[in-house]
């Protein structure tokens, strides 16, 4: 989950800082009034009076103004109003009550657009001296020091405001950042999953056209040859027969193991060539194994076994059940090597154009890190090779 802050500024995830602030601002002015010699104490008394309502203001007020996101000015400009109107009589009877310029210049800069707020900063800085010099009638000197002290604190109010400016901006960059990362994170989930789905999609396509599918089209053409073999040659027929309960009962392990996601029901306990003999039996092609035969990880062995099964379906398929056909499975240090070679009519690789068996042969087997290669032509037989990684039988040592 985003964090629900995050599109907020950044002295509002910290606002109790700035209670503290506003009221150490306002006591602290206070006890300036208050303990100071001039003017007497009756004056005192009501500029002092005259700071109390901003604490119920502020509290009331402000703070939800400048917790607004972002700021609503019309009560901004409300709100400020209010509060210049009760600070400005009094720091025109008492100079020290100009300490609050410290507490009121920020919120002007963190709640007006920069012309207005620098408008108000200069009515918060100038205005109380020129009141005061027209009501006390002080010195020369005096005019001089507090007018430049008002010059000099309406500089660095500007500065502060660059300041809370800066920041503000940067705060609203981040949330918009934030906001940015938070969509993209959610886009991407998505997409994730959208590719996730599809890849499953893709691999249980595969999967069903190397077992279901084939054993299926297996059947058709068993079914054909029974038809025409009933009426003059029986024997035949039942051998045809009994391949196709064996190859039905095939496809139902098949489906059950597609289903409970385990290894292809050839393998289900058995060797590579185990499984391989099994095929090459059910098709009536014939078996060659090289090298030295050692166990090997599940991906590669599937990848050899299905590509076998796609082979020898497609020969049967396109040259006919009398076209020979024959496996050939080598094991060398690094590699497993599988190619089933017919001598059918052969076909044009170039040619082919559309349907799951060459493109999933290619795919399982870049997926596995391997290659798949066809090598056919016109009246010249079909040869598929698949060359896998395995592990070196020097690596269980």
């Amino acid at each position: 989950m985003s964090d629900p802050d995050a599109g907020a500024y950044s002295w509002v995830r910290s606002f109790r800082i700035w209670d503290t602030y506003f009221a150490i601002i306002w006591l602290a002015t206070l006890v300036s009034v208050l303990g100071t010699d001039y003017p007497g104490r009756p004056v005192r008394v009501v500029a002092a009076a005259l700071l109390v309502p901003l604490v119920p203001l502020f509290v009331w007020v402000g703070r939800p103004v400048l917790r607004g996101d972002p700021p609503e000015e019309r009560r901004a400009l409300a709100y400020l109003v209010a509060a210049v109107a009760l600070f400005l009589p009094s720091a025109i009877l008492v100079g020290e009550t100009r300490l609050m310029t410290f507490a009121l210049v920020p919120q002007c800069f963190m709640t007006l657009r920069m012309r207005r707020a620098l408008e108000a900063v200069a009515v918060i800085n100038l205005a109380p001296v020129a009141g005061w010099a027209l009501v006390w009638w002080p010195s020369d000197r005096e005019v001089f020091f507090n007018g430049l002290f008002a010059v000099v604190s309406l500089v660095f109010s500007v500065a502060v405001g660059g300041w809370v400016i800066r920041i503000i901006e940067q705060s609203q960059e981040r949330a918009a950042l934030i906001a940015e990362l938070d969509a993209s994170r959610h886009e991407i989930s998505r997409l994730s999953t959208a590719h996730g789905a599809l890849a499953e999609r893709e691999r249980m396509a595969r999967e069903i056209h190397d077992t279901l599918a084939q054993g299926f089209t297996s059947l058709l053409m068993l079914t054909q040859a029974v038809e025409a073999e009933l009426d003059h040659d029986l024997p035949q027929a039942r051998r045809h027969l009994a391949l196709m309960d064996e190859t039905a009962r095939q496809n139902l392990a098949e489906a059950r193991a597609l289903v409970a996601g385990g290894a292809p029901a050839d393998l289900e306990g058995a060797s590579l060539p185990d499984a391989l003999h099994r095929l090459a039996a059910r098709h009536g092609a014939t078996l060659d194994v090289t090298g030295r035969v050692r166990p090997l990880p599940a991906g590669p062995e599937v990848v050899a076994l299905r590509a076998c099964q796609e082979a020898l379906t497609n020969a049967r398929k396109h040259a006919g059940s009398s076209t020979g056909a024959g496996i050939s499975l080598r094991y060398t240090d690094g590699a497993l090597t599988v190619s089933v070679r017919d001598d059918g009519c052969g076909f044009d690789p170039r040619a082919v154009t559309g349907g799951y068996g060459l493109a999933g042969l290619r795919a399982r087997a870049a997926e596995a890190g391997g290659t798949a290669q066809v090598c056919s032509a016109p009246g010249d037989g079909t040869t598929v090779t698949v060359r896998l990684p395995v592990p070196s039988p020097r690596s269980a040592w």
